[in-house]
């Protein structure tokens, strides 16, 4: 004869014990023990408790093992009233936990005992959809994809690096996007500036990068900075951004944008471009890391380098050294993996290899070294000459 549902939540009863609220808070204080939120992605939303971890019932036999990989661990089951969880609960048990328990009322018994619960920032239907992907992703998930959208970058450069990197970083949902470029749009920038059209030519790079951004995503907000980036200005421009993303070819601009970071405590995520080759790093002193200043302590005559017009630089390149730069940040946001601090990473086409070279922190850096002075930001105009540095200290432009 078939089972009821009655006879299996009996089965399920019989197999598990149950706890109310007064004990499950009491093993929530004892370190080691997890409590399990069971419900659905919209419910968690909507409120749930602090020490809780979320894996929907669905997901539950698929994911539990990333969330408590030691089947010796205590864990308690919880769902809206104490159905669903029991049921869960069961299923843990078939899979081998030890110390398996049901919260008794579930989620509702708890906010109504007035116990603490807090409530995640609320999804757009178009949001839900749009960043799908990046909730079933339990490193990103719903938590993650909140701090994108609440995160600010800002991008110097709306030109080759800044083309993917922008466009990705959008596409992410980071909500706020920043753009310092006082350039317009070129018919030469065409071949590798991906984030502008034929039909643009002569309008602001930063105007044309913002049409581009809102048509990948429409939530973004873009700050338009249509500035040449000065001593006077710069301290202003990036004390409201999270993360700070250098796509620029400017070579002075690499020192003041490094001094202006140290001396405001944020990450600066660097890439340069030169022909075949391009490499990537995050400069962040206030993490243990090295500054700009660490790898080239004073500027190089500009007479030592080429410019991007008379060197060149393969169109392709800048989109693989542009979204390394977004993914960079987009780590960064999240607390994600190890970011490229002290680390930089080369790239050369031709032979398709990526390499990694250790950059160690300068104690005797004039910028973020402990004897440092006091950080003065200053420009180098007669060093004007667009150009980038590269692994082997080469400077040309983008």
């Amino acid at each position: 004869m078939a089972k009821t549902s009655k006879n299996i939540l009996d089965e399920a009863r019989s197999q598990i014990k149950s706890i109310d609220i007064d004990e499950a808070r009491r093993m929530l204080e004892k370190p080691g023990t997890v409590l399990l939120d069971v419900r659905e992605g919209d419910e968690w939303r909507q409120g749930h408790i602090p020490q809780a971890v979320g894996i929907p019932r669905g997901f539950l036999e698929l994911r539990v093992e990333e969330k408590v990989p030691d089947h010796k661990t205590p864990v308690i089951l919880q769902c809206a009233s104490g159905t669903r969880s029991l049921l869960a609960a069961r299923s843990l048990r078939e899979l081998g936990y030890d110390n398996v328990y049901n919260l008794t009322g579930g989620f509702n018994a708890w906010k109504d005992r007035g116990l603490p619960w807090v409530a995640d920032r609320p999804f757009t239907p178009d949001e839900l959809t749009r960043y799908s992907r990046h909730f079933v992703i339990p490193e990103v998930g719903e938590k993650g994809q909140a701090k994108l959208l609440d995160a600010k970058v800002l991008l110097l450069g709306a030109g080759a690096l800044g083309s993917s990197s922008s466009l990705y970083l959008a596409a992410a949902g980071v909500g706020t996007l920043g753009l310092v470029d006082f350039d317009v749009v070129d018919l030469s920038n065409l071949q590798r500036q991906i984030i502008h059209t034929t039909d643009r030519i002569g309008m602001l790079k930063t105007e044309s990068a913002e049409k581009s951004i809102k048509a990948i995503n429409p939530g973004i907000k873009v700050n338009r900075h249509e500035v040449r980036l000065t001593s006077d200005n710069v301290m202003d421009i990036i004390k409201d951004y999270d993360v700070i993303v250098n796509c620029g070819d400017n070579f002075p601009t690499r020192y003041l944008i490094n001094d202006a970071c140290v001396l405001a405590h944020k990450p600066l995520v660097d890439g340069a471009i030169f022909r075949f080759e391009g490499n990537a790093t995050v400069f962040y002193p206030a993490k243990g890391g090295p500054c700009y200043r660490c790898l080239y302590p004073e500027p190089a005559p500009p007479d030592m380098a080429p410019s991007c017009a008379e060197a060149g630089v393969l169109g392709v390149l800048p989109g693989i050294i542009g979204s390394i730069q977004a993914m960079e940040a987009i780590k960064l946001i999240l607390g994600l993996g190890d970011p490229l601090i002290g680390r930089l990473l080369a790239y050369d086409a031709e032979e398709e290899s990526f390499r990694n070279f250790k950059v160690n922190r300068d104690p005797e850096c004039p910028a973020c070294g402990p004897n440092a002075g006091e950080i003065v930001i200053a420009e180098y105009d007669d060093l004007c000459m667009p150009h980038a540095v590269l692994a082997d200290g080469t400077e040309t432009g983008h």
